[in-house]
């Protein structure tokens, strides 16, 4: 895995290339939340699979839209998609963001990112065996979440293949993920 993939700057949320960055900066961020995982840093996996998931929406976000600014319907709205959605992802908006793209398609994606946003409520809560502060009563059960939730990470990305501009980079990426989470699942947490 390159680090230095996390390091780059961004193109610019304009272009065709930011998708593809984003895309590559959710995978390096799932490898390196296996890798967590394999360490037995189940609460820095946690916040790993959390930061890849929204690097993934960050790239669906760009990748659609167009189709996202028909949905919503004031001036202001679409500026907000436009120049904070889009290039930031706000964690307080990833719900709206989610249900608004699944209206347009991308069925499921909701109930994925509530697991991550309960992913990362435990890398900060931990363990909570009240279930007050964290939906985990133990490290098993956040291991488990996030493996599943790598493995649709995978999913979506592969879903991607055709509509992206597809690199030899982005492709290994994906191989070496694919890898390390044959390797994770049959371990177990």
């Amino acid at each position: 895995m390159d680090a230095e993939v996390l390091e780059k700057p961004l193109p610019k949320p304009t272009t065709e290339d930011y998708v593809g960055a984003r895309l590559l900066e959710s995978i390096v961020e799932a490898q390196l939340a296996l890798e967590f995982l394999g360490r037995g840093l189940v609460r820095n996996a946690a916040g790993k699979v959390f930061q890849s998931w929204r690097a993934l929406m960050a790239a669906l976000l760009r990748l659609e839209l167009d189709r996202l600014v028909q949905l919503v319907r004031t001036d202001e709205e679409r500026k907000w998609l436009v120049n904070r959605a889009v290039p930031r992802v706000p964690t307080t908006r990833l719900v709206r963001l989610s249900q608004m793209l699944e209206k347009i398609g991308h069925v499921g994606l909701l109930a994925n990112t509530s697991l991550a946003l309960e992913l990362h409520d435990y890398q900060y809560n931990g363990p909570d065996p009240d279930m007050a502060v964290s939906k985990f009563r133990d490290r098993g059960e956040a291991a488990i979440a996030v493996i599943g939730l790598v493995r649709e990470l995978v999913r979506r990305v592969e879903d991607l293949k055709q509509r992206v501009k597809w690199s030899d980079q982005l492709e290994n990426a994906l191989n070496a993920l694919k890898e390390e989470l044959s390797k994770s699942g049959s371990q177990g947490p």
